[in-house]
């Protein structure tokens, strides 16, 4: 099985985000050693709990610690963005670290409305023509004629160099098409709603066109994680997780507290039964019952690749989970 990392850079409560980003360069230098296959980093904005509001800069400085490790963005948010710059912004990337860089682009803002408005410079979003825009932005890379003219009139440079890997991400079906049809990669974010569907990935194969960006069709999917070498350790480290979670859906963005502060945390009866609900969304126990468990995903829903995201507050627990993990399932 192939194996990778999902970083958001989260800042703990009472850490800073300088220390955040040392500590994502640690996974990155541990996932090398480990043998994952890639790392990305997500896009967040307006967040004092998410550092990675430039995965695109972060993704070059990893890259450049790094030897082996595909690093890229899962994904940069296309919809902030001029087509022109984000391919040239790869493009730079793919130049600087050949065969190593993955542009993973999603349709989601990545932040809410204050910080999507001061993204457009108080213009009003074209929500409705993301995909378009991603078909200019994979020709201009490749330096085609986009049918534009505003883009026709330009070269995105550098060029006659190795593109990056080309990827869409999504999490309710609606982008598997469009990949297939653009010749991309999928990645599938199991972690937001804990659902998956096999029909999902089937229009996508069904529809897949071979382009320079991928010869063949090939899915992600991205689970969130906490695994201890006990399920009461686990179920420890996974409440701060759990804690977070349950804010976000009441529409608060909270920084991630220590287990030792998230164990008498004031819960509802109701706050129990939703944290419960939404434990498929992240998979707790031991490493191999964990790794049992994607495994059978994996055979039953016909993905190529897995990638994890670790979220434990502490970043020995952190890079335990992803150690873990690696020893059953990159044997």
């Amino acid at each position: 099985m192939k194996l990778s990392i999902l970083d958001q850079i989260p800042v703990p409560k009472g850490h800073t985000a300088e220390d955040a980003f040392k500590r994502t360069e640690q996974l990155a230098l541990l996932g090398e050693e480990l043998g994952f296959h890639r790392m990305w980093l997500a896009e967040h904005h307006n967040s004092g709990s998410l550092a990675s509001s430039a995965p695109e800069i972060t993704a070059a400085f990893l890259a450049a610690k790094t030897q082996r490790l595909r690093i890229g963005t899962g994904g940069v948010m296309m919809m902030h963005y001029s087509p022109y710059k984000l391919a040239e912004v790869f493009k730079t990337l793919s130049a600087l670290a050949p065969n190593r860089i993955d542009f993973g682009v999603g349709r989601a803002p990545g932040g809410d409305h204050p910080s999507i408005y001061a993204l457009a410079e108080g213009r009003r979003q074209r929500m409705t023509e993301q995909y378009d825009k991603l078909d200019i932005i994979l020709k201009l890379m490749n330096e085609q004629k986009s049918g534009e003219y505003v883009y026709d009139q330009v070269i995105a440079s550098p060029t006659n160099i190795q593109l990056p890997e080309a990827w869409l991400l999504g999490s309710s079906g609606q982008s598997a098409m469009q990949a297939g049809q653009l010749g991309v990669g999928y990645s599938y974010a199991q972690f937001f709603t804990g659902n998956i569907s096999k029909d999902i990935f089937d229009t996508y194969k069904s529809t897949f066109t071979p382009s320079y960006y991928m010869e063949k069709p090939h899915i992600i999917v991205t689970y969130a994680t906490t695994v201890a070498e006990t399920v009461e350790e686990a179920e420890y480290l996974a409440k701060p997780i759990d804690i977070t979670r349950l804010q976000l859906m009441k529409g608060q963005i909270i920084q991630s507290m220590s287990p030792e502060d998230a164990k008498d945390y004031p819960l509802t009866e109701m706050d129990k039964l939703t944290i419960a609900n939404n434990r498929k969304a992240n998979l707790v126990g031991t490493p191999k019952d964990i790794a049992q468990y994607l495994v059978a995903e994996q055979e039953h829903y016909g993905f190529d690749e897995v990638m994890l995201n670790c979220n434990q507050y502490a970043q020995e627990s952190r890079l335990n989970c992803y150690k873990l993990l690696a020893k059953e399932l990159l044997k």
